[in-house]
């Protein structure tokens, strides 16, 4: 999903399904605050528009987002799709291909065809908005690990285990320096290791990761 929002992951991976919000009010706030940041975010973005167009951009890309993010939360993935692809066409319409809206509606969609097994799509959109992140935010920011971890776990989940091992081990050294080794993400990426060594038989590699994740 967009990141950004409160997620409740799979103890391996950031490929997360988001959740319900209404028994977690805190978790409420969190995500009016996700919303207002992002619309913030598309107002600065879009200094070339006028004021009122500029609101309307923002409207229509957070339309689009909640709408596939509802779906998303409820398992309709075929029904996510169009408006996926609906705020990847505003992103690329507003603000261009090389945009960090464009690179997050990209791994919206990829994400919604990894979880249908429709795995080449998945690839090709997940690389592509991996380059965006690289060019635009450099290689070693944290959502560029996530983009990492991602393309890992869709070759992951394939049995491509020699594909995922660089990837995983590439995110794991950005969480490592950028966000410190006790930070949560950090401790999904040496989990994702871990996992990627048990599911191979090297069981030698995986013990020690899994004891420092605990």
């Amino acid at each position: 999903g967009v990141q950004g929002g409160w997620h409740t992951c799979n103890r391996y991976t950031d490929q997360c399904q988001i959740r319900s919000m209404e028994r977690y009010p805190l978790r409420q706030k969190i995500m009016r605050l996700t919303r207002m940041l992002f619309m913030a975010a598309v107002m600065v973005a879009c200094v070339t528009q006028s004021l009122p167009a500029c609101a309307q951009s923002a409207a229509e890309l957070d339309a689009a987002f909640r709408q596939y993010q509802s779906l998303n939360k409820q398992g309709k993935y075929g029904e996510a799709i169009p408006y996926a692809q609906t705020f990847i066409a505003l992103a690329e319409e507003k603000f261009g291909e090389t945009h960090q809206h464009y690179a997050v509606g990209l791994g919206n969609l990829a994400g919604l065809y990894y979880n249908q097994g429709r795995y080449a799509d998945a690839e090709s959109l997940y690389k592509r908005s991996l380059a965006i992140k690289e060019k635009n935010l450099g290689p070693d920011h944290p959502k560029v690990a996530m983009s990492l971890n991602n393309l890992a776990w869709l070759y992951h989940a394939q049995s491509h285990y020699a594909d995922a091992e660089p990837l995983y081990k590439r995110a794991l050294v950005i969480r490592e320096k950028s966000l410190g080794p006790d930070h949560p993400s950090t401790g999904v990426s040496v989990n994702n290791l871990a996992s990627l060594y048990r599911a191979q038989g090297r069981y030698a590699d995986a013990e020690p990761l899994y004891k420092r994740s605990r």
